[in-house]
């Protein structure tokens, strides 16, 4: 989904309650992801939410927030894979105060993540839950979003792009300065800078 598919999206929902709920929560993740490597996103072993992670790190790049790029913490990582790819559960075992795990399951969460969510939550997490409607997780979130499956107006991959792109939006009233838009229409125009 590009910007002008989200833009439509939000169109459609602007007379409904999701685009409300959706900025609130993404607002949510961006004032509790501050520290470069302190948001933790992890799914369920049958999904990793690789989707989300691709875009919360175009909007950390694209909006100079580096507390928006995510760890992505995987079930079973392949020891063969890239780093940045390869960081397992344990990771989960050392969440701290000031760091946020970012939970996303649109089926319910096993146990064992139920319990590595409670433990982060104990060492001072903060947790947020993008869920299908799963009591228990969003019991132990500090802050949660509920896309139920029989949700006829917003699919589960729709408010992952609708959340995203909320995180990065400025707060209420304050509006990019003019280095940001250059920066941001020149990455547009030629791509984004390679090191």
């Amino acid at each position: 989904m590009d910007g002008d598919q989200v833009m439509m999206l939000r169109e459609v929902l602007a007379a409904t309650g999701w685009l409300g709920r959706t900025r609130e929560f993404g607002r949510a993740l961006r004032g509790s992801a501050r520290t470069p490597g302190g948001l933790l996103l992890v799914g369920t072993p049958a999904a990793d939410p690789w989707h989300l992670a691709a875009h919360l790190d175009d909007e950390s790049r694209l909006n100079s927030l580096p507390g928006l790029a995510p760890v992505l913490v995987r079930w079973s990582p392949p020891p063969d894979a890239p780093a940045h790819l390869r960081v397992g559960l344990e990771r989960l075992e050392a969440a701290r105060r000031g760091e946020t795990l970012f939970v996303v399951a649109e089926d319910e969460a096993p146990v064992p993540l139920l319990e590595r969510v409670d433990d982060a939550r104990r060492t001072g997490a903060t947790i947020l839950a993008l869920d299908g409607g799963d009591r228990e997780l969003g019991g132990l979130a500090h802050e949660s979003l509920t896309v139920p499956p029989d949700q006829a107006l917003l699919s589960f991959d729709g408010a992952q792009h609708l959340v995203s792109a909320a995180a990065a939006e400025p707060a209420a009233g304050r509006r990019p300065g003019l280095r940001h838009r250059l920066a941001r229409l020149l990455e547009t125009v030629s791509g984004p800078v390679v090191d």
